[in-house]
């Protein structure tokens, strides 16, 4: 066992997930953030977080534009702007219309529980309002964090057309933040606390100092895996306002996880070797986090505590077809972009493959992928998304 693990192991059962890198390096970075999120649950314990961000502003003072690849993702960006006013908040969205479904029932892993099935219908459906709003307040939260490190990423990458596009960044994740809220808020009027994995990675993120690390984690690997899971949740809802929404939200992650391949591919790829195994121990760290993230132990808290462990809770998300099709679909549009940015190795592939997600390596990355299936959508759709 690693020194994270045995001290994981120690403090709490969830902290057991953390540290199967065994990287000592590793071990110190994640150690903070594992401690304040997953055991002192730093993100539930108060309406309001202070967590110390910790990263150097690089200056240009020539603004050179060398960059022509970034040049064109800023250019698409600017023309793909678009306001929350946009939408028709009009739409009325009612969580136990059957017509318009906010989830199938398919798509729950509440389907596999005895309980659930013998529950009147409209029971049922309060139960897919509540783990909706939970997958929705998940998002929000991310794009809070994502929202934060786009703003100390523009300040620390050193090129000046990676700064320009970075500002066109930071807009999204504010629009984001301001239509996912609006959503919760004035649709289902329900809003659950962040989960403690997904706290740990944005501590981990703003505490640490090396602003690569930051792109990494933030347009990589939670931008990435938003993207797989928005895809998700957009084919499945018939709710029009939500599929809509999803459907902007979609076409800005495809840029920032474009962004983010672009800037590592070769960053990576000249790095020492030593470095660039942190990097790709770390990744696989919050790899295991992001995984676990969707155990809904907040929804769990409220309506399965009181009839089961969460060990068992666990152990029916994690082979529910619902997690295996939500795996799926997320970690198919990351797991191809770290092999592209160099942190997929044969030394670190066996734990990918320990986790059922070694078979998605050979996907395209977000640089490689063909224009009508860059993001599942309707040929019209994908058009609007080309980055040229």
């Amino acid at each position: 066992m690693s020194r994270l693990s045995l001290l994981a192991s120690h403090l709490s059962p969830s902290l057991g997930h953390v540290g199967r890198s065994r990287n000592a390096r590793v071990f110190w970075d994640l150690a903070g953030p594992a401690v304040r999120g997953l055991l002192l649950k730093r993100g539930k314990r108060s309406a309001k977080s202070t967590i110390p961000a910790n990263n150097r502003a690089r200056f240009d003072w020539e603004y050179e534009r060398e960059k022509p690849e970034l040049s064109r993702l800023y250019e698409a960006a600017k023309r793909s702007q678009w306001a929350s006013g946009d939408l028709d908040w009009s739409t009325e969205v009612d969580p136990h219309c059957e017509a318009r479904l906010l989830l199938p029932d398919s798509l729950l892993p509440l389907e596999s529980l005895r309980s659930y099935r013998n529950l009147p219908r409209r029971r049922q459906l309060d139960q897919t309002h509540a783990l909706t709003a939970w997958l929705l307040s998940q998002f929000l939260h991310g794009e809070q964090g994502a929202l934060f490190a786009a703003c100390q990423v523009t300040e620390a990458v050193e090129w000046t057309d990676g700064k320009l596009y970075g500002s066109t960044q930071v807009v999204d994740e504010g629009r984001h933040v301001e239509v996912f809220h609006r959503y919760l808020s004035d649709k289902l009027s329900k809003l659950y606390k962040i989960n403690d994995n997904l706290y740990t990675i944005i501590d981990a993120l703003m505490t640490d100092g090396r602003w690569d690390l930051k792109f990494l984690g933030m347009q990589i690997m939670v931008e990435g895996l938003a993207l797989g899971a928005f895809g998700t949740m957009r084919q499945a809802t018939q709710e029009p306002l939500l599929k809509e929404l999803l459907k902007r939200v979609i076409t800005d992650e495809a840029r920032h996880v474009h962004f983010g391949v672009v800037v590592l591919r070769d960053l990576y790829a000249a790095l020492p070797e030593s470095e660039r195994r942190d990097r790709e121990d770390w990744a696989y760290e919050i790899t295991v986090l992001m995984r676990n993230r969707f155990l809904a132990h907040e929804f769990y808290d409220e309506y399965y505590a009181h009839q089961m462990s969460q060990r068992q809770w666990d152990k029916i998300v994690l082979a529910s077809p619902f997690m295996q099709h939500f795996r799926e679909t997320m970690f198919r549009r990351m797991i191809p972009n770290l092999r592209r940015i160099h942190l997929l190795t044969d030394r670190i592939a066996p734990h990918y493959a320990a986790l059922g997600l070694l078979r998605f390596a050979e996907g395209r990355s977000a640089d490689e992928v063909a224009p009508g299936d860059l993001l599942e959508m309707d040929p019209d759709d994908a058009e609007r998304l080309l980055l040229r």
